[in-house]
């Protein structure tokens, strides 16, 4: 029996609606490197969306190359990137920042967050030409451990910026299961009315591949397209990535897939509730993070694919399961079911 499968939320292929315009479009010939018509209006789908008529948007691969070119296009090579331990570009993208010769600075969290007093404090601590110079602030909504920005921690980490000459970058890898969160606060616009730059993930939403990068502050749109194609981002392609953006976000499928999402991982959620399975991390996104011992960990991977998070004491284990756009209600129920039953 094939094992039911939340090991993370881009192991499917695309949603059926945009497979279906990738070849309503197939045949179609069109110039290359995201100069074509659908990369176009899915840019001005976005700019009305985020209420930033001058914004620059570009369609990235994916989060790792999306992270690393917007991060070398903005800094200096004396200058680094400040971001929370768990940030996914200090744990998770083997050094890719570090390879284009900007340092990571890791700065307090609280539950994946970084906090303003965390940025101040790094910041304080390079003072002078003999250290490299803090220049962007990493953020990721959600975080990676599955958690939300609210409004107010957002425009605390603005501030902080401001006092501080960073930028404000945000990975955006799943923006969509962030903003359709049950407590988050904030809009699209919101976000773009607070970052220099953020982006639409498509990758863990539905979508084959791609990003939606969004420059919205001026001074950091120059030449970007130089930057993509130097570091080998640049999709001869591109009109792939339009096309699928345009169809998830021209009429709101996209948000529609994240709160899909959201809802199979709440389903899981309370089977935990009732098994009284405890949580590595409380979240409210597609990410779902138990405690469980070592032996419910194997009985549980003889039915599901997931993540081992990581190994705690007294022989427990911190596990991942990831719900997408695709997971089933069954599914979910019968993920939950399992966990419920830990209680006997």
């Amino acid at each position: 029996m094939d094992k039911l499968f939340f090991m993370n939320d881009y192991g499917e292929g695309a949603h059926p609606l945009v497979m279906q315009r990738l070849m309503e479009t197939n045949l179609e010939h069109t110039c290359g490197y995201g100069m074509d018509a659908y990369s176009l209006r899915a840019a001005d789908v976005i700019r009305k969306k985020i209420g930033k008529p001058d914004a620059a948007v570009h369609m990235m691969t994916g989060g790792t190359s999306a992270n690393m070119i917007a991060l070398a296009a903005f800094m200096r090579p004396y200058e680094a990137v400040v971001a929370a331990a768990s940030g996914h570009i200090n744990v998770h993208e083997t050094g890719a920042v570090e390879a284009s010769g900007h340092k990571v600075l890791p700065a307090e969290s609280r539950d994946g967050k970084v906090l303003p007093e965390g940025v101040r404090a790094v910041c304080a601590l390079h003072t002078d030409e003999h250290m490299v110079h803090p220049r962007v602030l990493y953020i990721s909504q959600a975080t990676e451990v599955g958690t939300v920005y609210s409004l107010n921690e957002l425009k605390a980490l603005r501030e902080v910026c401001d006092e501080c000459g960073l930028i404000l970058f945000v990975d955006g890898a799943r923006l969509g299961s962030a903003l359709m969160s049950r407590e988050c606060d904030m809009t699209l616009a919101d976000l773009a009315n607070l970052a220099d730059c953020f982006y639409i993930g498509g990758t863990k939403n539905g979508l084959l591949f791609g990003e939606a990068m969004v420059i919205v502050n001026p001074a950091l749109q120059k030449d970007f397209r130089y930057m993509i194609k130097n570091r080998g981002g640049m999709m001869a392609k591109g009109r792939l990535c339009g096309v699928m953006f345009l169809a998830a976000l021209e009429h709101d499928d996209y948000f529609a897939w994240a709160r899909h999402a959201n809802a199979m991982a709440d389903i899981i959620r309370a089977g935990m509730e009732r098994g009284g399975v405890p949580f590595f991390q409380r979240t409210t996104t597609n990410q779902v993070f138990p405690i469980v011992t070592l032996e419910q960990e194997k009985a549980l991977a003889e039915r599901f694919a997931f993540e081992r998070w990581g190994l705690l004491d007294g022989g427990r284990v911190a596990i991942r399961f990831v719900t997408s756009w695709a997971t089933t209600e069954a599914d979910a129920a019968a993920l939950a079911a399992a966990l419920e039953a830990m209680r006997a």
